[in-house]
């Protein structure tokens, strides 16, 4: 994305978050996750929380579990029922409320994904290859390009659109596909009559979540603190995260990767600097700082993790969320597909 872009996406942002807390009832927000693994605080710190702020300050919002893209780089759907089921306590546990936000599955909403077919003829191939998820995912997976992997930011477009959002919480890294989705939705407005609204991406301001390694937190590098952990199984992860010789505390990303990683995950869960907390601890080591590093996080965790118990308990109420969510992103894909059809004059 050129300089310009990110610019006028900038400037678009900061307006929308001037306009949020003035006018709420403007805007619909569509998010969501893959369930490939459980979610961990990474997810939290970085969209779970600003997702709860959004719904609480009366946004409507709507969260896709991506269930269809799971199969863009993987091979197996083995555990992805299970997956789901604790994505959707997760969500729950950290305050997402299902009778004001929406929860629903790629694979239960079939208008949604029929929108793929037209909105496919909109770009073109050349296109789909320049985007940089496309790309950074193809060389991740170790596979071959696949068509639903090249189509991928058509299917997120789908996503956007099939609930007339308008707002996108994104990092900057995902502006391309926020970009493809308003070029989708301006061409077909202007070949077929305006149905869809060009959404806009509104940028966060989280920082990236550092893993126990010092990478950025993510399932598959098994550096990540999930949610659904105990307070005892979190203090064997962090006791277990390398840190360095050096027993003087210092917050250094380059040069101290892991001891600088625990220090941000303590900054996030108690609201302090991370210069601060490694003057605190000083000179009393690797150990001092896991300590606090594990206390912090238990106790910041420990009500999400006590309604995650509580949820864990009654799976009829989260299949009872997640069939209701089915029901009406159902209602509202098949009413938008409608509103397709007749732009395009194929009702019969």
């Amino acid at each position: 994305m050129s300089n310009d872009s990110f610019e006028a996406s900038k400037k678009r942002s900061d307006e929308i978050r001037a306009d949020l807390a003035l006018y709420p009832e403007k805007y619909t927000m569509l998010t969501g996750d893959r369930p490939t693994g459980r979610l961990h605080m990474g997810h939290y710190f970085g969209t779970i929380r600003e997702r709860v702020a959004l719904q609480n300050m009366g946004i409507k919002t709507r969260v896709i579990i991506a269930d269809y893209q799971v199969i863009t780089d993987r091979d197996t759907t083995d555990h992805i029922q299970d997956n789901v089921y604790n994505m959707v306590i997760d969500y729950l546990a950290c305050g997402i409320d299902p009778e004001k936000t929406i929860v629903f599955t790629h694979s239960a909403i079939p208008a949604l994904n029929q929108l793929m077919l037209p909105f496919l003829s909109l770009v073109t191939e050349s296109e789909l290859l320049r985007n940089p998820t496309v790309k950074s995912e193809q060389e991740a997976s170790g596979h071959a390009l696949t068509g639903l992997l090249l189509t991928y930011p058509v299917h997120q477009a789908c996503d956007i659109l099939f609930c007339k959002g308008n707002i996108v919480p994104v990092g900057k890294d995902q502006l391309p596909h926020i970009e493809q989705t308003r070029q989708i939705a301006r061409r077909f407005n202007e070949r077929y009559g305006h149905v869809f609204p060009e959404p806009s991406g509104l940028l966060t301001d989280a920082v990236e979540i550092p893993g126990l390694d010092g990478r950025k937190m993510s399932k598959s590098y098994g550096n990540a603190i999930s949610l659904s952990l105990t307070a005892e199984e979190t203090a064997k992860l962090i006791k277990k995260s390398q840190t360095d010789s050096e027993r003087f505390i210092t917050f250094d990303k380059e040069n101290r990767p892991g001891v600088s990683a625990l220090l941000t995950t303590a900054a996030l869960c108690t609201g302090r600097d991370e210069v601060d907390i490694a003057a605190e601890i000083g000179n009393n080591g690797a150990g001092a700082l896991k300590r606090y590093v594990t206390e912090s996080v238990n106790e910041y965790l420990a009500p999400i993790r006590e309604r995650r118990r509580e949820l864990e308990q009654d799976m009829d109420y989260i299949k009872d969320v997640l069939h209701d969510g089915n029901k009406r992103a159902n209602q509202i894909a098949n009413a938008t597909l409608d509103e397709v059809r007749e732009a395009m004059h194929m009702v019969y």
